[in-house]
């Protein structure tokens, strides 16, 4: 039952089962969520979402790790989680979320310095905080490239 439940919560109800880039269909189904529901935009919304998602995220991706070995493809709840990051307090328009969406797969998938580093923390954490940092540099590239074109 246990690692049903993990299955179900770490693959985003199914999204990480795609035979082909899982995480960014993960990623795309967190910026599509995030665009179609402007409801969850505001901070007071989005950041206890992305906190309950990556604790979710730590416990079933740590049971799956257990089960399936180290950092399974299957799990894109990290995504959703990292992607919303990537998108917080930022405008919901089109343009600001495609930027986001490429830069968090651009550090996701190429893990710069940090983000490597961090993926190596143990169980369950080590799958979250990669891309939570990912999220991180992708939401201030997106404020620095919105910067430099309001000039």
């Amino acid at each position: 039952m246990k690692l049903r439940f993990a299955l179900a919560i770490g693959t985003v109800f199914g999204i990480g089962r795609i035979p082909f880039a899982p995480g960014t269909f993960g990623s795309l189904a967190a910026a599509l969520f995030y665009l179609l529901l402007p409801a969850m935009r505001p901070l007071a919304i989005i950041v206890p979402l992305i906190i309950i998602v990556s604790l979710l995220g730590v416990w079933a991706g740590g049971v799956m790790e257990e089960e399936y070995g180290n950092d399974p493809s299957a799990v894109v709840i990290d995504e959703l989680a990292g992607q919303w990051l990537a998108l917080a307090a930022l405008p919901g328009g089109a343009v600001t979320v495609a930027l986001s969406f490429a830069f968090f797969r651009l550090f996701d998938i190429a893990k710069p310095g940090p983000v490597d580093r961090v993926q190596r923390l143990p169980g369950g954490w080590g799958i979250m905080t990669d891309d939570l940092l990912a999220g991180v540099l992708a939401n201030l590239s997106v404020r620095f490239l919105m910067f430099v074109l309001s000039f």
